[in-house]
């Protein structure tokens, strides 16, 4: 017995075939219209179920990652700093540093893009089905320090389990807690053996980390596991948010001086 459409929206909804209901009656009609073959409009509607299975798969992952913004490599102003190392971060991109769990460090000034690039790798691994956890570091090992035991083991177990960690600003306060400290040796630690990669954006040169840890040795183990497979990147040149507040001041001085000239008004 054929169904009509009514039934076969039904039956959709039953299977959880959310694509193939979205563009049911569009494929017909243009099957209809283009006297389409049936295996032809058949792939047709099953790669729509497969898009929009993708699509939803991709929010998921970006939602699960903590990153505020879906930032790309193609955003990014390489003219204004023209030293940065372009190439190693275009490299990166490809994800292979992933593949093989090797890690990244990316070291250098404040306002040069460190944070922009580690954005970018994160959002672009999640286009790329990896499971990506990214984090404001400083802030987060400080939540981290706050939480009972079970919060402690369930965050530990979702920053081990993720294909790519970013530790974004690590020691932007200087100094962090010894919970933090504990946390950040054992994640190191932990995802070495397990070949798993993670990426950390400081303006603090590496030989300092033991001061912002108060730990030399515990600084000492954390650097020899992060840079036995690693990638780093120094950031060296001017300030990009300084760049913008300085053209947001300038044209809040033009505005000002176009309403106090005379004959600016009509």
């Amino acid at each position: 017995m054929s169904m009509n459409m009514i039934e076969i929206e039904r039956a959709l909804r039953s299977l959880r075939l959310s694509g193939i209901r979205a563009t049911l009656e569009t494929r017909v009609l243009q099957a209809q219209a283009n006297q389409e073959p049936f295996l032809d409009t058949f792939s047709t509607i099953l790669q729509d179920e497969l898009d929009r299975r993708r699509s939803r798969l991709i929010d998921r992952r970006y939602q699960q990652s903590g990153l505020g913004e879906r930032i790309t490599l193609a955003d990014f102003d390489w003219r204004f700093n023209p030293k940065l190392p372009r190439a190693a971060c275009f490299e990166l991109h490809t994800l292979n540093f992933v593949a093989e769990g090797h890690n990244a460090l990316i070291i250098g000034k404040p306002g040069t893009g460190k944070s922009h690039v580690a954005k970018a790798l994160a959002y672009h691994a999640t286009l790329q089905g990896h499971n990506v956890r990214y984090l404001e570091a400083d802030s987060a090992f400080g939540q981290y320090a706050l939480g009972d035991a079970t919060e402690q083991r369930h965050q530990m177990r979702t920053l081990l389990d993720a294909d790519l960690l970013v530790l974004d600003d690590l020691f932007l306060a200087r100094r962090i807690s010894d919970a933090g400290g504990e946390l950040l040796q054992s994640l190191v630690h932990q995802r070495y053996k397990l070949k798993r990669s993670i990426v950390v954006t400081s303006n603090r040169v590496v030989q300092d980390w033991g001061k912002y840890l108060g730990d030399n040795t515990m600084a000492t183990t954390i650097l020899d596991r992060l840079m036995h497979r690693a990638h780093l990147l120094e950031f060296e040149g001017k300030s990009y948010r300084l760049k913008e507040a300085a053209s947001r001041l300038t044209g809040l001085v033009k505005q000002g001086e176009s309403k106090n000239d005379p004959a600016a008004v009509d």
